[in-house]
């Protein structure tokens, strides 16, 4: 398996509002830059929309490793909040609704076609990936403007 690795970021002006999401995915030192918005979300959505279009630009199945600085998706998936949401019908301990469960659906069929493991940064602190990811994710949604 090859190993690739991906840094994601989103971002959003207004909470919902427009959003972006940035994803830079290395293999073999060679870098790939993929992008996207949405004129009406939330920055949890970008934050998940950059993992999954980041998995799903992946031909082939990977080892992977994700670096975010979204505390969300990093300890949903580490601390294995999404599958207990699942295996309750997505409702969360408290019995309220488990959000955005469209796209954990989606993050997590690709969980199964991939090694993943997530890691996660402070984000806007000086690692190069997530600043880029970051200006990635801002000029996606300054382009909806």
């Amino acid at each position: 398996m090859k190993n690739v690795e991906i840094y994601t970021d989103g971002a959003c002006s207004g909470n919902p509002g427009m959003g972006g999401w940035g994803a830079i995915l290395v293999y073999n030192g060679i870098e790939k830059e993929i992008c996207g918005g949405d004129e009406q979300t939330t920055n949890n959505r970008m934050e998940l929309t950059a993992v999954i279009e980041a998995l799903k630009a992946l031909k082939e199945p990977c080892n992977v490793t994700v670096t975010t600085d979204s505390k969300y998706v990093c300890d949903a998936i580490n601390q294995e909040w999404v599958y207990n949401w699942k295996r309750n019908g997505w409702r969360k301990p408290d019995k309220k609704p488990a959000l955005n469960v469209d796209l954990w659906e989606e993050l997590l069929a690709l969980l199964e076609r991939h090694i993943v493991k997530f890691f996660w940064i402070k984000g806007h602190n000086g690692n190069p990936y997530n600043e880029r990811c970051d200006k990635l994710a801002v000029n996606e949604y300054l382009k909806l403007k």
